[in-house]
């Protein structure tokens, strides 16, 4: 059955459990309200599964639920989130991203133009990564038992560029595509409403395309999209149990002047903060300035900057080199000071 090309007039204000029956309530809430948020991004026909031809060579497949509070911020919402984080995920694995699957937990009582809105974003985000929504599914709970909305969201991705950490040697360069934190400094300005000149906003975006301009033109070795637990996690991750460690320049970082204002006052470590709209990438240090160049050039770039280099001294470990001339070991985020950021 083909999708309906409007909303319908006849659904509720809010969603009743019955949405989630599987039958004339859930049907109604499909036709007249999630197909037509998607847009051209959602599935054509209804099935129960989708039929698609990949191209020859490795697929990447990945998968991922979110949760943040509050469901809409500034920069983005849960649609915008859901979307970027799972392309990412293939983009920075080296995959053009193909398809994604859909799957909404939402809560009775939910306002159907929050639904309404997070949708929209949903098909928007995914129209401008080229891939399509090609199937889903929608289940309601209770009241007071899904804080809003919970998504997941699985991906399946072509790979066109070899991107793997048995690759990296030291000497090589350590590379973020821009500032750093501005999704957790921003939903955590959003909850405790600090009084910003400048209202922080949301880094969350699709990536693919910054990484395959880059990709194309640079002997790029490793990527990864520091979400949850930041870039000192996804760095700790990288390089635990290998023959090499990570050293960071503390006076390269880049970072918002709002986020270093609030990470001093607070004593919060934008490096353990989550990102969505950034990436690392480990490339030789002859190819810095071009890589540079390439991501500046890019409105996804703009701010990229040589972070560090992989060095010899202390196998496995993640280091700091501060302005005192001293270097400070960080370990993994123990736990998270914002819960439900991504």
């Amino acid at each position: 059955m083909n999708a309906s090309p409007a909303a319908d007039s006849r659904l509720d204000e809010t969603i009743r459990l019955g949405h989630g029956s599987g039958g004339r309530l859930s049907r109604e809430l499909l036709d007249g309200l999630i197909l037509p948020a998607l847009g051209p991004a959602g599935p054509g026909q209804m099935d129960d599964g989708a039929i698609f031809s990949p191209p020859p060579g490795d697929l990447v497949f990945t998968t991922d639920s979110h949760v943040v509070t509050p469901l809409e911020f500034p920069g983005g919402d849960l649609g915008t989130l859901c979307v970027s984080g799972t392309v990412n995920d293939l983009a920075v694995m080296g995959a053009r991203p193909l398809a994604l699957s859909l799957g909404l937990i939402l809560e009775e009582g939910l306002p159907m133009d929050t639904l309404r809105r997070i949708l929209e974003s949903v098909g928007r985000t995914a129209s401008a990564s080229g891939v399509r929504i090609l199937c889903g599914d929608t289940k309601v709970v209770e009241r007071g038992k899904g804080d809003g909305i919970f998504v997941n969201t699985a991906g399946i991705g072509h790979r066109i560029h070899r991107l793997e950490a048995s690759r990296i040697r030291p000497g090589d360069a350590v590379v973020v595509s821009g500032n750093i934190g501005d999704h957790g400094f921003a939903l955590l300005t959003q909850r405790k409403g600090f009084p910003l000149e400048s209202p922080l906003r949301s880094d969350a975006a699709p990536l693919f395309d910054l990484i395959h301009r880059l990709c194309e033109k640079v002997p790029v070795r490793w990527m990864r999209d520091p979400t949850r637990g930041g870039v000192a996690t996804a760095l700790c991750e990288l390089c635990q149990s290998q023959p090499w460690s990570v050293t960071l320049t503390e006076n390269s970082l880049p970072l918002d002047p709002a986020v270093r204002g609030i990470s001093e006052i607070l004593g919060l470590d934008p490096l353990y903060s989550a990102n969505e709209g950034k990436f690392l990438a480990v490339l030789p240090a002859a190819s810095v300035d071009a890589a540079l160049e390439i991501l500046r050039s890019h409105e996804l770039g703009g701010n990229a900057a040589r972070i560090g280099t992989i060095t010899e001294d202390h196998p496995g470990k993640l280091l700091v080199a501060t302005d005192f001339g001293n270097a400070r070991v960080m370990g993994m985020l123990a736990s998270d000071p914002l819960p439900r950021i991504c």
